[in-house]
This record gives C-alpha cells, structure tokens and sequence, in this order.
C-alpha cells in the first residue's frame, strides 16, 4: 500500500480508504478482527459518518480500536439531521455531531472531519467558526466536504483559517460524469454536459484529495457492477485484464480509479475481507493507458 498526502495537510494516508457504513452489522469480535486485517495490510484510514448505522458504526468501530486509537486515521462525517430531514451546516449542529461523535468512537479527537451533504442554507462563517473551534479545542486536526462542487468549496474556504482537505464525490467505473465532461468540451452530446462545475479539476488544482464513494457501484446506490448481467462489456474488459495481472476484477476496478493522475483515495464499503484485500492489491497495479480506455469504453463510454 502506498501513501499519498491528505490534501495540504502534510498527513501521508493511505491511497486506499476502508469505509465503515455497514461495521455497525458486526459483533465487536468481528469488528476488532475486521480493524486488525485492515492494519495487516496497511490500511489504517477509515472512513465513517455520524449517521451510519444511526451512530451504532462508530459505536462499535470504537470499541475495536480503543486499545491501538494511536494506529489509525479516523475520518467521519457531519451535517445530515435524520430525525428532522434536514442537511444541517449550524454552528450548533456540527459542534453537537462531532461531540457525539468523539463519546461513541472513544476518543479525544477525530482526524478528519468533512461535510456530508450539501446544505442550501449554509452560512460560511457560520461553519468556519465551528471549525477553527473544534481545531483549537484538539477535537478534529482537518476538514474537508463531501459532495460538493467548486464554488461551494470555494465560498467556504474564503472564509475558513485551513485549507479543505478531500471531497469525497461517487465516482466508480460505472458511474464517471466528471470525467466525460472533461473529454467533451464543446460538444453536443449527452456526455458533454458539465454536471458539476468542473470539480475534478478544481480539486486537482487546490490540492484537494479526491475520495471515491462507491467505486464498486452503478446508479446512485443500485448494486455493485462487479459480475452483474446488465453489464457483461465491462466485466469482460475488466476480467481480461484482471487475467493478465492475475487478480480479481475488484482489483482492475479499483486500480481504474488509481490509475487518474489525481491522486485519488478509493473508500471501499464492504466488510467481506477477501474483497477488502481484493481492494488493496489494486494499489500495487498500474494500468496501461490503453488498459484504462479500454475500461472506459466498455464501460459505455464514447470517445469523441
């Protein structure tokens, strides 16, 4: 597993990210064993939110590293009210999530702090207030958003005293408008229209380290691509190659992602360890360039 820096951080992360939605489904036995393999392979970045498994994620992912917390890297969430269907950006929110957040985790502070979704009544200072708080209070060392275009990033740096870390955006394979608008320009077709803002670039040019979310999936959260029959191109351009480096197809997808010169961290959802481990491996394969357009293309995807 190699390491890339968190955004301007200076904090060396691995390029692979473990998420941890779906933790709060195992007993804390399973949990302590699931953290120890994540470590065995160099995988000490996890991924979570306030809201996953209602809290129960972090409740439990706590209890498996309160004896090794100098270990891992811990990234979580904020800004999604469930009870009150709202997003939630307020001062008083975000303060009251991360306190909730530090008591179910276990710990003193959290390393990465990001945004969830968007929230359309944001107040910049608002948030940058709660930020410098939390920071200067040793509660959360970085932040960054999650979901968000260029100049929703933009008008909140303006106001923030450190830089935003990672976006953390869906990209997969199967699922790559920020790509194709890049590779359209000034076209007419379907592929060409720019659907948010240019953030690939944005962020490349910030500094701003890219976290793949679903790179296993296809639509908005429809299934995992990997083996589905809607998409047999893919899968027979993604297992071919797969042959030649003798991994799985998992691995080829995932290695599609690192392949971009963006220097992205890929957050993995699932818990089943020989797919994790699948996951990991993919940072020990560069593609050719004709091997990612080959993906690209079967994926459905036309070159101008």
């Amino acid at each position: 597993m190699y390491h890339i820096e968190l955004g301007k951080t200076g904090l060396q992360i691995p390029t692979v990210a473990v998420g941890c939605m779906r933790i709060s489904r195992m007993s804390e036995k399973d949990a302590a064993a699931f953290v120890d393999a994540c470590l065995e392979n160099g995988a000490n970045f996890f991924d979570h939110a306030d809201i996953y498994g209602g809290g129960e994620s972090e409740r439990v992912f706590g209890k498996a590293i309160a004896s090794i917390r100098d270990k891992v890297i811990i990234q979580t969430k904020c800004g999604i009210n469930v009870s009150a269907k709202t997003f939630d950006f307020s001062y008083e929110h975000i303060i009251k999530s991360v306190n909730g957040s530090l008591a179910r985790l276990g710990t003193d502070y959290i390393d990465v702090l990001l945004l969830h979704r968007p929230d359309a009544l944001m107040e910049p200072e608002e948030v940058a207030r709660a930020f410098r708080d939390l920071k200067q209070a040793g509660k959360v060392r970085h932040f960054g958003v999650s979901n968000q275009n260029p100049y929703q990033m933009a008008l909140l740096q303006q106001v923030m005293d450190m830089p935003i870390c990672a976006n953390q955006l869906q990209l997969s394979v199967m699922h790559t408008p920020m790509i194709q608008s890049g590779m359209n320009v000034n076209m007419t077709n379907e592929s060409s229209i720019n659907r948010d803002g240019g953030v690939l670039d944005y962020c490349r040019l910030n500094n701003i380290t890219i976290q793949p979310w679903s790179p296993m999936q296809f639509g908005f959260i429809d299934g995992c691509f990997i083996d589905h029959e809607q998409f047999p191109e893919v899968n027979d351009a993604l297992a071919e190659i797969a042959d030649k480096y003798a991994v799985s197809k998992t691995t080829i997808a995932i290695a599609w992602l690192l392949r971009h010169p963006a220097n992205m961290q890929p957050v993995t959802g699932t818990t089943n360890l020989t797919r994790l481990r699948d996951c990991f491996k993919a940072a020990d394969i560069r593609l050719t360039r004709e091997e990612w357009y080959a993906i690209y293309r079967a994926a459905g995807n036309k070159l101008p």
